[in-house]
């Protein structure tokens, strides 16, 4: 059995979500973890049993022993580091989103094209084992001809701060940060049909409500109440070539009375939700029933999925396979989310 050496770059609260993939993976060999905070990146370290320490991305990719990685930086970062591995003979898993603008993204997908090394796109909630079963319902025309989609991802408190805050590291707020996953995985459902346009708007009207007492919420570790650039609250109406449309709203913050996590798709001969857990919508005998699918989780499971996401990675290395969310979708997504940035700052409908 051969074994991969892999290394992780970032090791902020999601890498542990790697990490651990990593450590359980049977053909995996953690070699060494990067960070700028070297005490951070040496704790990962001892924890997941990696036997070198980096501080400079540079270095880590210097080293011939290490065959791919992942990247778990801020998002200004992934386009950067993702080219640097490419060019360096990495094969690389990076977190979604892939980057910032259209154009960082077109650079990867060159250095993809011209390194011949594989790239990931973290879209990880495409992993789940739930949202593959209705991959395969759909493949299999359950559902017919999948031709309009709504998501939801509201907090009504939960903007994490420090650098998810601040446009220059992140990009954007919700709609970069959590938006990204819902619209992915109904596209990615949907069968990718070509975005061409999209309807949308951002908010900026409440910051990052630190006044609110007696709620925890999950904070960056540096969190700085002052520190706030990004939006509130997005929504849009995205059209596609195939006639197909996807509505999505999603927040930081919102007025709202719960958190709210909806993705419902609906077809010509059927439906289905995935969030806030698995029903497939359908017709017996002239009649509508709601079917329950018998599964390990009723709703989206994040360890599995993750879990799914390395397996995945490590197995199309091993095959020399494309992965399900190769950097082509992470292209696609980049241009529907910017394209709802530039609609909101526009007042317009925009094409994209």
């Amino acid at each position: 059995m051969k074994t991969f050496n892999v290394g992780v770059i970032g090791t902020g609260s999601i890498s542990s979500m790697h990490l651990q993939s990593y450590m359980k993976h049977p053909e995996v060999n953690l070699v060494a973890v990067c960070d700028l905070n070297e005490e951070r990146a040496r704790q990962a370290a001892d924890k997941y049993g990696a036997t070198k320490v980096f501080t400079d991305y540079n270095e880590l990719l210097a080293d011939p022993e290490i065959d791919a990685v992942s990247i778990c930086t801020w998002n200004n970062t992934h386009a950067e580091i993702s080219i640097a591995a490419l060019h360096a003979g990495k094969h690389v898993l990076v977190e979604k989103p892939l980057c910032r603008t259209v154009e960082e993204a077109l650079r990867v997908q060159e250095a993809v094209k011209t390194s011949g090394k594989l790239l990931q796109v973290g879209f990880v909630r495409r992993y789940d084992p739930n949202a593959q079963m209705l991959r395969q319902f759909a493949d299999q025309g359950e559902f017919g001809e999948l031709y309009f989609a709504k998501a939801s991802a509201i907090r009504r408190l939960g903007n994490p701060g420090g650098w998810f805050s601040d446009i220059e590291r992140s990009g954007g707020g919700p709609l970069i940060d959590i938006g990204v996953h819902v619209i992915d995985l109904c596209w990615y459902m949907m069968g990718r049909p070509k975005p061409v346009s999209v309807s949308a708007n951002t908010y900026k009207k409440l910051g990052n409500r630190s006044n609110v007492r007696n709620l925890s919420f999950y904070k960056a570790a540096d969190y700085d109440a002052e520190k706030n650039t990004v939006e509130d609250m997005a929504n849009a109406l995205i059209r596609f070539e195939n006639g197909a449309s996807l509505m999505i709203d999603v927040s930081f913050t919102l007025h709202a009375k719960e958190n709210d996590t909806s993705i419902k798709l609906y077809g010509d001969k059927g439906g289905f939700e995935v969030d806030p857990e698995v029903v497939v919508v359908s017709e017996k005998h002239d009649t509508i029933v709601n079917i329950y699918p018998q599964t390990d989780n009723k709703g989206f499971d994040f360890n599995s999925a993750f879990q799914s996401e390395v397996d995945h990675f490590i197995d199309s290395i091993k095959n020399g396979t494309t992965p399900i969310s190769p950097v082509e979708d992470g292209v696609e997504i980049m241009k529907i989310l910017c394209g709802i940035y530039e609609s909101a700052e526009k007042g317009a409908e925009v094409k994209l």
